[in-house]
C-alpha cells in the first residue's frame, strides 16, 4: 500500500483482528508489476464481462499484476470500491441475525448515481444471493472477486486465517463459481486479496488465472468506525486524481459507511471529481500516468 495508507496502517490494525471479515487495513506486500494496461480477455474460468474488459499485463513470467490507482493526469476520476466481506464461519450470525449486507448503501449510491465496484466474497453471494444478483444485472455496479471466505493469502494477516498456497488458486475459482450460481452473469477478471495482504508466492499462485490484483491507495477507515466524520475527513484528505477509495458494504462492522457516502459524494462532485468504476481507470492506466 501507499504512504497514504501507511498513515493509518497502526491505528487499523487492533480493530482488524477484531473483525476477520473487513479489509480496510491491509498493507500489501511484494514487487509491484507494471502498469500496462491490455484487452486480452481473461481465463474462462473467472467469467470476464466480455472480451473488451481491461486488465493489467502480467508481470515478468507471467506473475498476476498489482493495480493501485489509475492515471494522475487524465482529469479528476476516482473509484469507490466497497468490500462485501463474509468468512466461511459467519453463517450462524448472519442466520441469528446479524447484516453483513447493507442495502441502504446500496441504495445511497443508486439516488446519487456514483458508479462503484464490489468486491464479493464466495460466501457472501452464497449468504445474499438476490442481492448479488441484482448487483450483478445493474450497470451502474460491476462486481468482482473477493475470495471464497476471506482468508488471508499470506501469514500474519491482521489475524485472519490463512490459505494454503496450493489452494489460493481455486479458493479464487471458487468465489467465480459462488458469484455465478448466484446469479451475477459477468464477475469481472478483477480480484482483491483479503486484508490487502500479497506476497510473490500469492501472485505467482494466482498466475494464468487472467485476474488483475486490485488494491488501493485510499484507505477510508469504514471499517469498524463510529465517527462517520473522521471517516470523511480522511477520504477527502486521500483522495487525489485516479484514487481507489477502499470502503465497505457490511452493515455489522461498518455501520457509518451510508453517511459517509452521502457526505462524501457531492463534496468530491463540488471539487470537479467524476466518479467511476475500476475498469475505467485501469482501461486509462496504459495511456498516462
Amino acid at each position: 500500500m501507499i504512504s497514504s495508507a501507511r498513515r493509518v496502517t497502526t491505528a487499523c490494525a487492533a480493530l482488524c483482528v477484531l473483525g476477520t471479515a473487513l479489509t480496510a487495513c491491509g498493507t500489501p506486500g511484494g514487487e509491484r508489476p507494471g502498469p500496462a494496461a491490455s484487452r486480452t480477455p481473461a481465463s474462462p474460468s473467472v467469467s470476464p464481462s466480455s472480451t473488451h474488459t481491461p486488465v493489467l499485463a502480467p508481470g515478468p513470467g507471467g506473475l498476476t499484476p498489482v493495480f493501485e490507482h489509475g492515471p494522475r493526469t487524465r482529469g479528476k476520476t476516482v473509484a469507490f470500491t466497497f468490500d462485501a466481506d463474509m468468512t466461511a464461519d459467519q453463517g450462524p450470525r448472519a442466520a441469528s441475525g446479524e447484516h453483513f449486507d447493507n442495502p441502504g448503501l446500496i441504495r445511497a449510491l443508486r439516488e446519487l448515481k456514483v458508479p462503484a465496484t464490489v468486491f464479493m466474497t464466495g460466501k457472501w453471494a452464497d449468504q445474499y444471493p438476490a442481492e448479488a444478483r441484482e448487483l450483478g444485472h445493474d450497470p451502474q455496479f460491476e462486481v468482482a472477486n473477493h475470495s471464497f471466505s476471506h482468508y488471508a493469502f499470506t501469514a500474519d494477516c491482521y489475524g485472519l486465517p490463512t490459505v494454503d498456497a496450493d489452494r489460493m488458486r481455486t479458493d479464487v475459482e471458487r468465489a467465480y463459481a459462488s458469484l455465478r450460481a448466484a446469479g451475477v452473469p459477468h464477475a469481472m477478471p478483477y480480484f482483491r486479496f483479503p486484508g490487502g495482504c500479497y506476497d510473490q508466492r500469492a501472485l505467482r499462485s494466482l498466475s494464468g488465472l487472467g485476474v488483475t490484483a486490485v488494491q488501493w491507495d485510499v484507505v477510508s477507515g469504514d471499517a469498524f468506525a463510529t465517527d462517520a466524520d473522521a471517516v470523511v475527513r480522511q477520504v477527502l484528505d486521500g483522495v487525489r486524481p485516479g484514487s481507489v477509495v477502499v470502503l465497505h458494504c457490511t452493515r455489522s462492522a461498518a455501520p457509518t459507511t451510508e453517511r459517509v457516502v452521502r457526505t462524501v459524494v457531492p463534496e468530491l462532485r463540488r471539487k470537479g471529481y467524476r466518479f467511476v468504476k475500476v475498469s475505467e481507470l485501469i482501461g486509462q492506466t496504459g495511456t498516462g500516468r
